[in-house]
């Protein structure tokens, strides 16, 4: 099947429609502008009959057993094995990924199914003791109802499995809207092969929409009880405000500035390879991506050089190309903003140890140092391939600078004295450190999100059935209570 012709739809209610917005969004290759798709957007109105049919059908799968629950699952998980090249081709084609990064966003979906399907198992009630005799109390872990889904354009295909999936396993019903750079892969892909799973129509929905048709309405609606967001701090301080109006849960997983830092007994050229793929994987544009790679001044001179002529070997190119490190960047508009950064970050004073260029939406690789501490560059997160090279004098500069950030999703810290890598970890204020590894890092069972602007909650494993279920409280008296009037 041509999954940009036949997948160009709103998902609503198990049918396949047509938007009726008055606009459409143009689906893009970003490496060769090619048109994939034109979707008319979905509009309030959709939105509403999205959620009032998860809102309908929800209660069934709530009570459906869950190990039926799990089969559903299961059928998803052969479903994605079964079309594993057309998902690498689509993930290629839609977001520019190269094979190697389709490979790996495709893998771990996978994984994120299979714990999916012990999610569905997982939640446990329990039973309370009471001071009052003759009282039992009883803890139900019940799903909440409807949950909306927001997924991002970096990795869509697994963003959206990862917060879809659970929810799903745990009785809920889910609303996704995919990034609109990105329909396909993170949105009506996802409801084709739970479609083809036979998940029973109306628990899954997507629509394919923007902010400027329908405003608020994805996360005001009265239905969704819990918003599952991935994106910008920018926009997710806008998803929580609205949340919080509305008296709603909100599980957000934003953005990051993480900190590589090597120290003086680091292996280095371990060092260099981890740098390379934490700051270069998927041409940069990942959450978790070293921004910042913090090396002692002692070995900084060794490390530069080996760093500077590794980055050298890097492919920019066609993402078709098996041989291609880098592809291209989501749209034309990000490249231009990375490239302007670039161009005013130098302009400032920083020096440049490697001067990428942009072709179309392809930059290649920028390595700087000597970047000013104020500059906007070492504050904000560079979704593209420029890497910032700081050098630090002794652990507590290097706890400083890591820190001197409003973010704090992820880092890592390189060592030949692992305890004293954990020392430094537990300073820095992220939700995730990495010792003697990459930055980027994503396991189905390990609690995933940030600290300060990089997020609010948890993912992951237990994380999941707290975001995604609640408690509620029965008690039953066996006896008589006594009252005082």
């Amino acid at each position: 099947m041509s999954y940009f012709t036949d997948l160009a739809h709103q998902y609503i209610d198990g049918a396949w429609q047509t938007g009726s917005g008055s606009w459409d969004i143009i689906d893009f290759n970003p490496y060769n502008g090619e048109k994939l798709a034109s979707i008319t957007i979905a509009t309030v109105d959709e939105v509403d009959q999205a959620y009032r049919a998860a809102e309908r059908v929800q209660p069934a799968w709530g009570r459906t057993n869950p190990y039926k629950r799990r089969l559903v699952l299961e059928r998803v998980l052969r479903a994605v094995e079964d079309h594993e090249p057309e998902i690498t081709e689509a993930i290629i084609a839609e977001l520019g990924g190269t094979r190697a990064k389709a490979a790996f966003e495709i893998h771990l979906a996978k994984e994120f199914l299979r714990e999916a399907m012990q999610l569905a198992l997982r939640p446990e009630g329990r039973i309370i003791p009471s001071p009052t005799d003759g009282k039992e109390n009883r803890l139900y872990r019940l799903p909440v109802g409807v949950v909306g889904v927001i997924s991002p354009f970096n990795f869509p295909f697994l963003l959206s499995i990862k917060s879809v999936a659970p929810a799903l396993a745990l009785g809920n019903a889910v609303v996704l809207k995919p990034h609109q750079n990105t329909p396909v892969v993170g949105g009506t892909l996802v409801a084709k092969v739970f479609e083809d799973a036979g998940l029973p129509a109306g628990l899954l929905n997507v629509v394919i929409t923007d902010i400027a048709e329908i405003g608020d309405a994805l996360v005001a609606h009265p239905v969704p009880k819990v918003i599952s967001f991935t994106g910008s701090d920018k926009v997710g301080r806008h998803v929580a405000t609205v949340c919080a109006a509305n008296f709603k849960r909100c599980v957000l997983e934003l953005g990051g500035n993480s900190a590589l830092i090597v120290l003086d007994d680091a292996d280095l050229d371990y060092a260099v390879d981890a740098a390379v793929f934490s700051r270069f994987v998927h041409q940069g544009q990942v959450c978790m991506a070293a921004n910042r790679v913090l090396v002692d001044r002692s070995v900084e001179p060794e490390f530069t050089e080996k760093f500077v002529a590794k980055i050298r070997t890097l492919r920019a190119g066609d993402p078709a190309d098996p041989e291609t490190h880098l592809g291209p960047l989501i749209n034309g508009s990000q490249a231009e903003a990375v490239s302007a950064l670039v161009e005013t970050t130098v302009e400032a004073g920083a020096t440049v140890l490697l001067r990428g260029r942009t072709e179309g939406n392809v930059m290649t690789p920028t390595v700087l140092t000597g970047v000013a501490a104020d500059s906007p560059a070492l504050a904000q997160e560079i979704f593209g391939p420029v890497a910032i090279v700081v050098p630090f004098d002794g652990e507590d500069e290097a706890v400083r600078i890591a820190n001197d950030t409003p973010y704090g999703l992820s880092g890592a810290v390189h060592t030949g004295d692992v305890e004293r890598g954990v020392r430094i970890a537990q300073r820095i204020h992220a939700g995730m450190i990495h010792i003697n590894d990459s930055t980027v890092h994503d396991e189905p069972i390990v609690p995933f999100g940030g600290e300060k602007h990089s997020g609010i909650g948890r993912l992951n494993g237990d994380a999941m059935v707290d975001s995604f279920t609640t408690q509620k409280w029965i008690s039953i008296q066996h006896g008589r209570s006594a009252f005082p009037f």
